[in-house]
């Protein structure tokens, strides 16, 4: 799981350092000179690792469940596997797990976990106990407030990654951005992932 916590701490740091790129350039230029797609990216990126960092738990987890090192839960114990990595599995030695880590990354991997209902279904694979309570203890915050902002985040990097941002209020206008907008919602991330990786080790 560590492995899975420092990555995304690595991606986080990337999104920092284009924070640091939009800091370094609006100090240079004018306010006539547009740089709120930088912001528009970072949350964009920010909520990519926040996905990366879910799957990446998932597969983890679901790998120690069947080296049995971590206790399975209800929804592991219904994880299907094709025949095909079945075969395999019979045939290879019963610590390779190079055949479940595809066929997790064959089930799973298209789906995306971002929003707190497909955050919760992923998280069940790992966690028996109600996770978004679990993490309002960590963070502090009413499990509510918590996942009403993660999927304010979740919307707007959507309205960015397919509506291109468009106000469909104004014609052409695009819904505002700001730097405390982006800080926020990546420091809220940040501190979910945090609680997760706590409430997981």
């Amino acid at each position: 799981m560590r492995t899975a916590y420092n990555q995304f701490k690595q991606h986080i740091s990337y999104v920092r350092d284009l924070h640091s790129i939009y800091t370094a350039i609006s100090q240079q230029i004018t306010g006539a000179i547009d740089l709120s797609d930088i912001l528009r990216a970072e949350l964009v990126f920010a909520v990519s690792a926040f996905d990366f960092y879910i799957h990446e738990v998932v597969k983890t987890g679901l790998i120690e469940i069947y080296l049995n090192t971590r206790t399975a839960t209800d929804q592991s114990k219904k994880f299907q596997v094709s025949l095909e990595s079945l075969m395999v599995a019979l045939k290879s030695n019963p610590m390779d797990v190079l055949w479940l880590e595809k066929e997790i990354k064959d089930r799973l991997g298209w789906r995306s976990f971002q929003s707190s209902e497909n955050v919760n279904e992923a998280l069940k694979y790992i966690i028996d106990n109600k996770i978004w309570k679990q993490i309002s203890d960590k963070i502090g915050s009413a499990p509510l407030y918590i996942k009403e902002k993660l999927d304010f985040i979740i919307d707007r990097r959507n309205k960015i990654v397919h509506e291109a941002d468009i106000d469909p209020s104004y014609y052409g206008a695009r819904w505002p951005i700001d730097e405390t907008l982006t800080n926020e919602a990546i420091n809220f991330i940040e501190q979910i992932v945090k609680a997760i990786d706590e409430i997981i080790k």
